[in-house]
């Protein structure tokens, strides 16, 4: 006889960010959302969930939500300056947590959050749409395999045309465009799409420099921000490039691995095409679904806290990736503001020895 797994209790932290249209996607089998709560009346009022308790569920204040629920998880969708606070709540009461990317506005906050974690011995894991692409995992599998080689070169370019050109929330446009909530423009909100991948791919391996470069091509749309950024990553034998930008043409999450006999290249997130020295030119690929437990954020989430799933400290949801996240948009930022090469290396050194 099988034994029926009871769904998670979730509550949902801050409704601000469009990327909450994702619990749309979410199975009942996983979790049952218990709360939400949003500061701004309007946003909370207007807000609809599914497979929840009745309006009442709905709260002004963190803290009372928090410990009126007691919910397993909480889902963060307020701004990237408002996830310290979300775990400086729930890491007290182990309450596991998802942010979306990226992890923190600043190392500062991203040290603080993984330091509650470890203290308080809760997941907090960082969702990113790439982490679920099938192309994604059959990526790095193709490169794990050795049938392209080494890597040598990485190219991602992640971004769209802009959030106002796009239609995003009032709401979500009113911190996305101010660095002090956001963190920064394009740079941070498309940058640490490159920055988690490259991470992955090499292990939590932090690179030895960075250059990046900023610009403004929309300022009387954009005044506080950059819409467009190009990040070098130098490692020992890799390098990295992300291409973040608000001015594309059109929407694009795509990652090129260049071997030493080959390449990968990830065009969205089910086609791809690769190159290796047993093919007569590049083949167009279509990998199979990921597996149920890591085929979307909540699925994900569900694994981990259940312990069906154990996460590699590079993974792409896992803290210490996106920690290294944090350092690397860091670094990028300052290189931008410098115009030089940043070295990584040496700061997270001497940081790590406070």
């Amino acid at each position: 006889m099988t034994t029926q797994v009871q769904p998670l209790k979730l509550a949902i932290a801050g409704l601000s960010h469009d990327h909450v249209s994702i619990l749309a996607d979410m199975s009942p089998d996983d979790f049952d959302v218990v709360g939400v709560y949003e500061r701004e009346r309007s946003t909370r009022e207007a807000f609809k969930y599914p497979r929840s308790r009745a309006p009442e569920a709905r709260f002004s204040d963190l803290e009372t939500m928090l410990n009126v629920t007691r919910p397993d998880a909480v889902a963060a969708f307020g701004s990237i300056y408002e996830h310290l606070e979300v775990v400086e709540k729930c890491a007290p009461l182990g309450i596991h947590v998802m942010v979306e990317k990226p992890l923190a506005i600043s190392v500062e906050h991203g040290d603080r959050i993984a330091s509650l974690a470890r203290e308080h011995g809760i997941h907090v894991l960082t969702n990113y749409e790439t982490s679920w692409y099938p192309t994604t995992a059959h990526a790095f599998a193709v490169l794990e395999s050795g049938a392209i080689g080494s890597a040598r070169k990485v190219l991602v370019r992640d971004g769209h045309g802009g959030p106002i050109e796009t239609g995003c929330r009032p709401e979500f446009l009113s911190w996305l465009t101010d660095p002090a909530f956001s963190g920064g423009g394009a740079l941070s909100d498309f940058g640490c799409y490159g920055a988690n991948l490259l991470t992955r791919l090499m292990q939590g391996e932090l690179p030895v420099s960075i250059t990046a470069l900023s610009r403004s091509f929309k300022p009387a749309l954009y005044p506080l921000v950059e819409d467009d950024a190009l990040i070098v990553l130098n490692y020992e034998m890799v390098e990295g490039v992300i291409q973040a930008s608000w001015n594309w043409p059109a929407a694009r999450k795509d990652m090129e691995i260049n071997g030493t006999t080959g390449f990968v290249r990830t065009l969205d997130a089910v086609t791809g095409l690769e190159l290796t020295p047993k093919g007569d030119g590049p083949v167009s690929v279509m990998p199979a679904p990921l597996p149920s437990n890591v085929a979307g954020p909540f699925a994900h989430l569900a694994a981990v806290i259940r312990g069906d799933l154990a996460l590699r400290p590079f993974d792409l949801s896992a803290l210490e990736n996106n920690v290294s996240v944090v350092r690397i948009l860091d670094a990028a930022r300052r290189s931008a503001a410098l115009g030089q090469t940043v070295s990584l290396a040496n700061r997270a050194a001497a940081e790590s020895s406070r």
